[in-house]
C-alpha cells in the first residue's frame, strides 16, 4: 500500500485505534474523512485537526451507511481507501437478561457494516485499498467477550475471501491485527494496563510500507503465526483454565 496521497474514509476514526489511524494517515500526507455516531466527538478531532473532514453516521443503521456512501460518490468521487474500523465491544454473558440485544448490536456493527460499506464502495472506480480491522481474539477468544471474538474471527475469514475475490478488480485488501490496547473499547479502564495505541500504529506502518497485507502487533502477531496447540494455550491462559 502506498501510505501517503490518499483520500481515505476510516470508519469510528475519532477515537481509540480509528483516531490512531486519523492521525498517522495525516501525518504521511493524506485526505481523511471518519464518521462516527457522536457528532461532538467528531468535532474534537475536528478542532485538533481542521483538515479532516466529518460525518455523522449510525454504522448499525442501513439507510444510513448508504447514505454515507452516496455523500461519498457524489462529494468525495476520488476516495481511493476505505478503512473499516469501527467496532464495539460488549462484556457479557449468555445468560444475561439482554444478551441477544446487546449480541445484535456487536453483529451490525462488527459485521454487517463492513459487509455492507465494501459491497458499497467497490462501486467507487478509484477505490484500491481496503482496510478491514479484525483482532487477535479473532484466533484465540476472549470467553468474556465471546460475541465479539466471534465477529472478529467472521472479519477475518471474510478478509481473506474478499482479498482473493477483488484481486481481478485491482482492489488491495489488508487486515490489521490489533491485540489488546490501551482504549476505552469495551468501557472504561478495562484496558488501562495494554499497551499504547501509538505502538500498534507505529509498528503496522512500518509493515504497510514494506507491502504486507495482514499487519499485526504484539499478541496479535504471536497469534496469528502460532499453531493449534499455541492456540488452545493461550484460549486456556486469557479464560482461566
Amino acid at each position: 500500500m502506498n501510505i501517503s496521497g490518499n483520500k481515505i474514509l476510516i470508519t469510528g476514526g475519532a477515537s481509540g485505534i480509528g483516531l490512531g489511524f486519523t492521525e498517522r494517515f495525516l501525518k504521511e500526507g493524506n485526505t481523511v474523512i471518519i464518521c462516527g455516531r457522536r457528532e461532538s466527538v467528531l468535532q474534537e478531532v475536528n478542532d485538533r485537526f481542521p483538515s479532516v473532514i466529518t460525518r455523522v453516521c449510525n454504522l448499525a443503521v442501513e439507510d444510513d451507511r448508504t447514505a454515507l456512501y452516496n455523500w461519498i460518490a457524489v462529494e468525495h468521487s476520488d476516495l481511493n481507501v476505505l478503512v473499516n474500523n469501527a467496532g464495539i465491544q460488549q462484556w457479557m454473558s449468555i445468560d444475561d437478561a439482554d444478551f441477544l440485544k446487546r449480541a445484535k448490536e456487536e453483529i451490525a456493527i462488527n459485521i454487517e457494516a463492513p459487509l455492507h460499506l465494501t459491497s458499497l464502495f467497490i462501486k467507487l472506480k478509484s477505490l484500491h485499498t481496503i482496510i478491514n480491522v479484525s483482532s487477535g481474539l479473532a484466533f484465540a477468544p476472549l470467553a468474556k467477550v465471546a460475541v465479539y471474538s466471534a465477529t472478529k474471527a467472521f472479519i477475518h475469514s471474510f478478509t481473506m475471501s474478499m482479498r482473493h475475490i477483488l484481486k481481478s478488480k485491482n482492489i488491495e485488501v489488508i487486515e490489521a491485527v490489533p491485540p489488546a490496547l490501551n482504549t476505552d473499547l469495551g468501557g472504561k479502564g478495562l484496558h488501562d494496563i495494554h499497551p499504547p495505541v501509538s505502538e500498534f500504529i507505529e509498528s503496522i506502518f512500518e509493515q504497510l510500507k514494506q507491502g504486507h497485507s495482514q499487519v499485526s502487533f504484539g499478541f496479535s502477531q504471536a497469534m496469528v503465526k502460532a499453531g493449534p496447540e499455541d492456540i488452545q494455550n493461550a484460549f486456556n491462559r486469557m479464560n482461566g483454565n
